[in-house]
């Protein structure tokens, strides 16, 4: 007898509401290329431009779930070309 395959992301489901938040919140990020998950999690810290990441440090800034090696390397480049250090 074949089970039914169960949806195991339909607790990760964005809603259209959520996804207009952040896009009206994220601008910045999307210019960059930073990637979804890792604007989202930028966006759910109240980090919503680069000038922003001097309110934290680096290990609060890996911390954040949705952030990977890629965005963080990403997010230093930026913050090196505008002379930001983390906090």
């Amino acid at each position: 007898m074949a089970k039914s395959k169960k949806n195991t992301n339909q607790n990760f489901d964005i809603s259209q509401a959520e996804l207009d938040r952040y896009e009206s919140l994220d601008r910045e990020w999307r210019e960059y290329g930073i990637a979804a998950p890792a604007r989202r999690a930028l966006v759910d810290a109240k980090l919503y431009k680069v000038s922003d990441l001097r309110k934290i440090s680096l290990e609060e800034l890996e911390q954040l779930h949705g952030l990977g090696k890629s965005a963080i390397a990403r997010l230093k480049v930026l913050m090196n070309a505008k002379k930001i250090k983390f906090r």
